[in-house]
């Protein structure tokens, strides 16, 4: 390798499995996998098994390349890295009894996953749903398991048959409260199947942290592999790029592994949902403000709407005074300190991160992002001027896209383009209907005369003078 690449500075061949992670996606490699690396350079047993629940495209990437693959940080001053720490890849269809062995090993300390919401076969109650596909099939029994649940609650009914104590299992996907829905995921499908004894044991002995995971991550696309090609001189099969930035919150429950996760730059905390709190507030509700703004302003990608002054100004205030103002004070978060480090964040000009794509779901995430800190302002007598605009700026977006025929991504996007179609541009007559979408609006916003007011004033600015509505 040139001088300039980091590679595993660890013997690969000696270090020894103590991590299955199910969903060894993009982000597992850009994140997690970079974390159990800096672990195996101090020293620690931190290899990874990754296991993918379905599809065999990881597998046949990285199974030619011994599991090394090039992770590349996007910033002004580029660094490239080979990272070592996923020694296998398994798909579970294939090698159900490899999967198996690796969730029974003694050796295995860790379960992890990144296999998104859907992985969890939750309904919205955030119960196990039991008529999902794959939740019957694991219930009938009548082969290995489909499920992610499924896979988690069979490797442990294996460890106590053995007598080995049980894995900490460590959801990594961006759900609140992540390791509670887990947890509450995997006794639900045990108790189904009518194994008490399992399910008390489960109960009372494993540990399922929750988590936060923070980094931005894009796709990969040709000219990363291209640029990735150049500087080693080699094929890569699947390299990933990420922004230097990267941060894992995980509750303070690991036990003996706490130590080599604090020294690889792990938070340890009692209160993840804080920190899940302000990376949905600062982080993700910026985000959302700069795509509906941006957008409206001709602007493409996140790094362009913060090269406008008027609109990253605005974003800036809208974070230190009306966001800050709703988030407690918690031992180790500061707030300031995080402000600063996402306004940084978004100014990486080598991140094309387009806006079009942060507009997604909007009807889903906004009620996240910006309405719950809307509604807390409102209780608390605070001003929504501010908050109000990134919303209105979505009824602009979906507007636009209506009377352009073009198609949206959102749940709801038959309902928002059918309302963007009878949008006429006069304030009092499109804010109503949109305010009366109950899956959207809580009601204490949507019945709330402030802000309905300060709802119509910023539509009626980001029509006919966008500087004014950023002026507030």
């Amino acid at each position: 390798m040139p001088a300039s690449v980091e590679t595993p500075a660890y013997d690969r061949a000696a270090s020894k499995l103590g991590v299955v992670h199910f969903g060894p996606g993009a982000f597992h490699r850009a994140h997690q996998a970079w974390y159990f690396d800096e672990m195996l350079k101090a020293g620690g047993d931190f290899a990874v098994c990754g296991v993918a629940v379905r599809s065999a495209d990881v597998e046949a990437a990285l199974r030619p390349q011994d599991g090394l693959y090039a992770l590349a940080e996007r910033e002004a001053e580029p660094r490239l890295r080979i990272i070592g720490s996923i020694r296998e890849v398994l798909t579970a269809p294939r090698a159900p009894e490899t999967v198996l062995a690796r969730l029974a090993d003694p050796g295995v300390r860790l379960v992890t996953s990144t296999v998104t919401e859907k992985g969890y076969c939750l309904t919205p109650a955030g119960d196990l749903d039991l008529g999902h596909p794959d939740i019957r099939r694991d219930l009938e029994g009548a082969g290995p398991p489909v499920s992610f649940p499924g896979w988690l609650a069979t490797g442990l009914a294996a460890r106590r048959a053995g007598g080995v104590a049980p894995f900490v299992a460590l959801s990594c996907d961006n759900l609140s409260d992540n390791g509670k829905r887990l947890r509450r995921a995997v006794l639900q499908l045990v108790e189904a199947k009518g194994d008490r004894d399992l399910a008390a044991w489960i109960e009372g002995e494993v540990r399922f942290p929750s988590t936060m995971v923070d980094s931005i991550t894009p796709a990969t696309d040709d000219e990363l592999r291209e640029k990735v090609r150049r500087e080693l001189g080699l094929e890569d099969a699947w390299p990933i790029q990420r922004e230097r930035f990267v941060q894992w919150v995980v509750e303070d429950a690991l036990g003996a592994d706490a130590d080599a996760f604090a020294a690889a730059g792990v938070t340890l905390t009692h209160d993840v949902a804080a920190f899940e709190k302000a990376k949905l507030r600062l982080l993700n509700g910026a985000h959302s403000t700069l795509a509906y703004v941006g957008l409206r302003l001709g602007h493409e990608t996140v790094a362009q709407a913060m090269g406008d002054d008027a609109l990253a100004g605005f974003v800036a205030r809208m974070m230190r005074e009306d966001i800050a103002a709703s988030l407690p004070p918690t031992p180790g978060l500061d707030t300031a300190a995080s402000i600063a480090a996402v306004l940084i964040r978004f100014r990486n000009p080598a991140i094309a991160h387009r806006l079009a794509q942060i507009a997604w779901d909007g009807s889903h995430k906004l009620p996240f992002r910006i309405l719950e800190t809307t509604a807390e302002a409102l209780a608390e007598g605070r001003p929504v001027s501010r908050l109000a605009v990134p919303v209105a700026a979505w009824m602009h977006f979906v507007r636009a896209r209506a009377r352009a025929g073009e198609a949206i991504t959102d749940p709801m996007a038959d309902t928002l383009l059918d309302l963007g179609r009878r949008m006429t541009g006069d304030p009092a007559a499109d804010v109503a209907p949109v305010l009366a979408l109950a899956a959207v609006f809580p009601p204490a916003v949507a019945a709330n005369a402030r802000f309905r007011r300060a709802l119509e004033t910023a539509y009626a600015q980001l029509d006919t003078d966008p500087s004014a509505a950023l002026a507030a």
